[in-house]
């Protein structure tokens, strides 16, 4: 900046425009709670102070970029591994590997099967793709939304019910 003339963005001082851009990203963050936008709301804030020592509007811009940069490449692997964000577990993820009983024949192809494993009743599907009369032992192999599939199993095993 020269004298007083004030370097205006979109009609606002620069500071101003850092301050707006740190609050629209840090709503944008909350908005999604999926470690988005954060790091270009630090951007914006270091940006912002950059402001604050009359440094030039072009300084600005790259501090922006190369501190948001910086801290997606550094911190985002250490916030995911320690935040583990996008899954979380059930109480019914403990049904698998679990044995039970078919209690409705399995058919994918119409559809239809029941099992009866750790108490509960659920819907079943074979993992292979096979028919599995009811009264057969039946393993859970994996959920794959209300739906367990499962894979038969001898008639010696242990089985839990």
């Amino acid at each position: 900046m020269k004298g007083d003339e004030a370097l205006t963005i979109l009609g606002m001082p620069e500071t101003i425009f850092w301050l707006v851009l740190v609050v629209i990203f840090g709503i944008a963050e909350a908005v999604t709670l999926g470690l988005v936008s954060i790091w270009f709301a630090f951007g914006a804030l270091v940006a912002m102070l950059a402001s604050l020592t009359n440094m030039p509007f072009l300084w600005q811009v790259i501090i922006f970029v190369v501190a948001s940069g910086a801290v997606l490449i550094f911190v985002r692997p250490l916030s995911k591994k320690y935040l583990k964000v996008g899954k979380a577990k059930t109480n019914a993820d403990r049904v698998v590997s679990m044995t039970g009983i078919v209690t409705e024949t399995i058919d994918n192809e119409k559809a239809q099967g029941l099992m009866r494993v750790n108490g509960q009743i659920w819907t079943a599907r074979s993992q292979t793709g096979e028919v599995i009369e009811k009264g057969r032992h039946v393993k859970v192999m994996e959920i794959q939304g209300v739906k367990l599939i499962v894979n038969v199993i001898e008639e010696k095993q242990e089985v839990e019910q």
